[in-house]
């Protein structure tokens, strides 16, 4: 009987099967040893782990370089954060301080960003003068395609401040000063803002946000005027190709200074008449939308952008202006309109609405999910839907089978290959052909082994690095995601505690093991947050350390969760969690990653659980709670916090256990913030989903006593989880929003001939 392959041995079969060049082994041997020894200058005896990583990683990248070159021609031709005493602590997580052996600089390509100074109007036109340069370095990373050959490119750039900065305080002796004023202006790529799904409208975060679309616009510009499609004529026709062969998708609001730029490059430099300028940003910018949350728009006060880029703002004014009026021709008396409409609000100081800034400048406006894309067209942009209905359109997000199959499970992937053949790997809907196994009680039964085999792998990690002993043939329960009030950690938590509560009352009664895995990262200036994490790793100390509770129940929570830990907890997830209440999450692509490894969802009607239900069948995935229309009855009667806390008596313990100080007797008012929050200013409304959400677990454990039923469920998961893949939302946006058809080109290798490659005609 052949020997079972090592997991390592089923991903390389699979992930590095065919790959063109790796089978030279020996060559391989030579440049690492190159590399070894003369970029890193260590020998065997001496070098370390850290050693032997860039030798590696210096060697794939040689390997990748002739492909990078080809793919480049042929274009052109055409923080971590630790849990201490149940409380996370930030550190600062200095990833480049032993470089990046994978990126490579490239100095010949730096470019100038200007901020502050004065507008100047002039005979020539207007000039925007006196300005602070700081210089964008760029430093260029290779993507290499999967088995294609192709190897993109991704420019990342690293704030500089130019030689000449501040020269004259060093020249005059304040030498320090000259040193801080550079640190200032570097600063500008030196730190990340951590924050999600919350705006902070701070003066280092618009200079982070101008700074990357001014360099990367530049670049755009340079290499537009480099290609042919740039026309010579005169300058009214310069451009007329531009959006044509670049399409820029704003992902989010964040990079939405990109559309004055644009603009200001086009006017004030490239001399285009505005109407010609603005007809064609408008046809290469396209936004999409990722939350509807509404702390989480931005919103930036008037006075600093003014401050920062005084040109931007009168830019953005003038699109105002001409956006008005034409609103005012449209809908005229309709003053409320106006207001709702504009690009700057004035209520409570006067700032610029990003998202609106976005509709306005863009030729298609997208969401990320079918009821997300509904909520953004009918709820919250609803007056600029009605303006231009066909501006609006759905893309649903997707994850890449490489990495969440393929590299994290080989095991299932192998299995998969098995039956169905590899090429799934690149087309994941074939994934389909799986339903017609769903009566092979072998093949049920080598997933469920597969399983088994990763919740032991992680139950080991578990044990290695958190010191906690978890049962394996327990159900893992697994609820990771950012720590927010909308995605309802705190729902998971009551009912963690209500499962205690009854496995303690009767310690007897046949209880189904659980072994519930919480993990997230909590924005550092979110308290709200930060006190969930401390409730939950409270009420993991009581759970894990109550001797009549033993095996049947544990709690972990995951500190510094990352994409390297989901690489981990995923494959081993029986249960994947996903209760944001419905209308809040815009998607989520964590509930996809579960989907294909193999785990039954638990969740409600929101994001693309919706989706996920009309794939594999709403009967196939625990869903309970409240629609959005639940949501918004109850929003319009009233929510009332109390009623729930006094009708249900499970949940009335729960809530008394943690004011009472039960989970923390040293600090018996510890958690008072949560318990009123929950009671009073709860917009995501935890009890009103409690009892259905315990009833719903109910339903779980009973399944999962029953293993056939459950596996059965899980293939059929599996098998509709193929419209998920990041390969399918990538084509329908390049079809529907940046006019591309797909290529079929063949780049040759760098060691052969090129055989004229044809020139594409898209962007």
């Amino acid at each position: 009987m052949a020997k079972p392959l090592t997991d390592q041995e089923k991903r390389r079969q699979i992930s590095i099967r065919g790959i063109v060049g790796v089978e030279n082994v020996a060559e391989l041997k030579k440049g690492f040893n190159r590399h070894l020894h003369f970029t890193l200058v260590k020998d065997r005896n001496v070098a370390t782990p850290r050693d032997y990583f860039f030798a590696l990683a210096h060697t794939v990248r040689d390997h990748l370089v002739g492909r990078w070159i080809r793919t480049q021609q042929y274009y052109y031709e055409k923080c971590p954060k630790k849990v201490q005493s149940g409380s996370q602590i930030e550190e600062a997580d200095d990833w480049l301080r032993h470089g990046n052996p994978w990126e490579k600089a490239r100095p010949e390509f730096m470019l100038p960003v200007h901020f502050y100074g004065r507008v100047e109007h002039t005979n020539t036109g207007t000039k925007w003068i006196d300005t602070q340069v700081v210089l964008a370095l760029p430093y260029d990373t290779p993507v290499p395609g999967y088995m294609n050959n192709t190897v993109n490119t991704m420019r990342l750039w690293s704030a500089r401040a130019p030689n000449d900065f501040n020269l004259r305080d060093f020249n005059v002796g304040d030498y320090i000063q000259a040193v801080l004023d550079r640190n200032l202006a570097e600063n500008i790529s030196r730190v990340l803002y951590p924050n999600d799904n919350f705006f902070e409208g701070k003066e280092l975060r618009l200079k982070q946000e101008y700074f990357v679309v001014a360099a990367t616009l530049q670049d755009v510009i340079r290499r537009f005027k480099a290609s042919k499609f740039a026309s010579t004529n005169s300058a009214h026709t310069a451009f007329d190709a531009f959006p044509d062969q670049v399409a820029i998708q704003l992902n989010d609001t964040h990079p939405a200074l990109a559309i004055p730029e644009l603009m200001r490059i086009f006017v004030d430099i490239e001399k285009l008449p505005w109407s010609k300028a603005w007809e064609i940003t408008q046809k290469t910018f396209a936004y999409t939308n990722h939350t509807v949350l509404p702390e989480a728009l931005e919103r930036w006060p008037v006075e600093l952008v003014e401050k920062l880029l005084p040109r931007h703002l009168q830019i953005i004014y003038e699109i105002n202006q001409k956006h008005l009026d034409r609103i005012a021709a449209l809908f005229p008396k309709d003053v409320d309109r106006l207001r709702r409409m504009s690009l700057i609000e004035e209520e409570g100081g006067k700032r610029i609405n990003m998202a609106h800034l976005c509709i306005v400048g863009s030729h298609a406006v997208n969401g990320v999910a079918k009821i997300h894309s509904d909520i953004v067209k009918n709820k919250v942009f609803k007056d600029f839907s009605e303006l231009e209905p066909d501006k609006f359109q759905n893309k649903t997000n997707g994850i890449t089978p490489r990495r969440w199959l393929l590299l994290c499970n080989p095991g299932l992937a192998e299995l998969i290959a098995e039956k169905i053949g590899e090429e799934y790997v690149k087309d994941l809907s074939q994934l389909t052909q799986l339903h017609s196994f769903l009566g092979d009680d072998s093949f049920l039964r080598e997933i469920a082994n597969v399983k088994q085999e990763n919740k032991l792998k992680f139950s080991q990690f578990l044990e290695k690095e958190y010191k906690v002993k978890v049962n394996p043939s327990s159900m893992f329960d697994v609820h990771v995601k950012r720590i927010h009030e909308y995605k309802r950690q705190l729902l998971n938590c009551l009912h963690i505690i209500t499962m205690y509560n009854r496995i303690k009352k009767e310690p007897t009664k046949l209880f189904v093991p659980r072994t519930v895995i919480i993990g997230g990262k909590a924005a550092p200036g979110y308290h709200m947050a930060k006190m969930i994490i401390k409730l939950i790793t409270a009420v993991a100390d009581v759970v894990n350390n109550d001797p009549m509770i033993g095996s049947k129940l544990k709690v972990i929570f995951l500190e510094n969760y990352r994409v390297s830990l989901a690489e981990k907890v995923i494959p081993a997830t029986d249960l994947s969690e996903q209760i944001s209440t419905a209308g809040t999450e815009a998607s989520g692509t964590g509930n996809m990653k579960f989907m294909l490894n193999g785990a039954l969802t638990i969740g409600t009607m929101d994001g693309a659980n919706v989706e996920m239900a009309e794939e594999a069948g709403e009967e196939n995935l625990f869903i309970f709670g409240m629609r959005v229309d639940d949501v918004a009855a109850l929003d319009k009667k009233g929510y009332q916090a109390k009623e729930y806390y006094e009708a249900l008596p499970e949940l009335k313990l729960v809530i008394d256990q943690i004011d009472n100080g039960f989970f923390s007797p040293k600090q018996p008012d510890l958690f008072k913030d949560i318990i009123n929050m929950l009671f009073y200013h709860d917009r995501f409304k935890v009890f009103a989903d409690y009892e259905a959400y315990v009833k719903c677990q109910e339903k779980v454990s009973q399944l999962y006593m029953n293993p056939k039923a459950w596996n059965t469920m899980v293939l059929k998961n599996i098998a509709s989880s193929g419209k998920f893949s990041s390969d399918r939302t990538i084509k329908e946006y390049a079809k529907d929003i940046w006019n591309m058809e797909p290529s079929d080109l063949k780049i040759s290798l760098s060691n052969e001939a090129s055989n004229g490659v044809n020139k594409a005609t898209g962007k």
